[in-house]
């Protein structure tokens, strides 16, 4: 939880690592992807609100949609302090509400990313498992969903409840937070790192193991087999690619930047500029994932139904 600990100090303080960059630039790209995601997110939980939870996919990609809305929520906030209009008020709200949601929003939906491609890959890969029937089911599917809110927000409001300290003269989030508050901020920006990382190896794993599977099936029931075979090697692969583009950056630039947080003595005013700016650029990215998940979320539901035909198609010629 990077912004919260960075929020901007006040004009001109010699700690200060604002830029024309952080200041105008990302306003206006965070208004852009704001303005694209709100359309896109809309027509999206109109489709998947309108869709029975039938499936434990359709729950996951639900629950995906609600961590996207909750997340794009807080991006006018954020332009508008970073624009420097609403005053210490509207940091303070920033430090306290906003960018906590901002951050369980993310954890979240990257949480139900990877349940997404758990419950693919036992759904084809290991179709005929006791593990595979039983995350199948819908109320399983619902009681994960309920079990990862609760985490995230055991991990993530607590944030928002320990910043309580008297407005400082100096403006800094991470000097709102009571001693308690600065040690959990700690534990649970590790913990979220955690998630990060667990769910990365997760989705390498399990959609190269079904990029595989589906590669083969197809070359024992069909002549254009491996046509078909690229095209659903492509659309898995660009759930990765999106995955890593949007948050792999942003968690490879943390390690650096938290570090010179914490040894400010040994890295110079430069450096830690620097290291600002990128972080900044980097979690923009992970904001730009609210414009680009319902394009995965469309994806992940096509070709769900795609491949259930295709087994379906397979099963038909086998037994006629």
């Amino acid at each position: 939880m990077d912004y919260i600990n960075t929020t901007q100090t006040e004009p001109k303080n010699s700690t200060d690592v604002s830029s024309v960059f952080t200041h105008l630039v990302l306003p206006v790209l965070y208004s852009i992807i704001c303005a694209c995601a709100f359309i896109l997110n809309g027509f999206a939980a109109w489709i998947f609100f309108r869709v029975p939870s039938s499936s434990a996919l359709v729950v996951y990609l639900k629950n995906m949609v609600v961590a996207d809305v909750l997340m794009l929520f807080t991006y006018p906030w954020r332009v508008v302090g970073d624009l420097g209009y609403g005053g210490l008020q509207l940091k303070l709200i920033v430090c306290r509400y906003t960018a906590v949601l901002f951050y369980l929003s993310m954890y979240t939906g990257i949480t139900f990313m990877s349940l997404i491609s758990l419950e693919r890959y036992f759904k084809i890969v290991r179709s005929t498992s006791g593990v595979s029937s039983f995350l199948q089911r819908v109320s399983v599917a619902k009681a994960l969903a309920l079990l990862t809110w609760v985490v995230m927000m055991f991990f993530t409001l607590p944030n928002a409840i320990l910043t309580n300290q008297p407005m400082p003269k100096v403006f800094s989030c991470m000097a709102l937070k009571s001693n308690l508050g600065r040690r959990w901020h700690e534990v649970s920006a590790h913990f979220n790192v955690g998630i990060f990382w667990v769910a990365f190896l997760l989705m390498v794993f399990c959609y190269t193991s079904i990029a595989c599977h589906v590669y083969r099936s197809y070359r024992r029931v069909q002549r254009d087999s491996s046509e078909a075979g690229r095209r659903s090697n492509q659309s898995i692969f660009s759930l990765l690619a999106v995955f890593v583009l949007c948050f792999v950056p942003y968690h490879v630039c943390r390690v650096p930047y938290t570090l010179s947080q914490r040894h400010k003595d040994g890295i110079s005013a430069y450096s830690r500029f620097i290291l600002f700016q990128v972080k900044e650029g980097t979690l923009f990215l992970t904001a730009l994932n609210v414009c680009l998940d319902p394009d995965i979320q469309r994806v992940t539901f096509a070709e769900a139904v795609i491949i259930k035909t295709r087994k379906q198609e397979a099963f038909n010629r086998h037994w006629a």
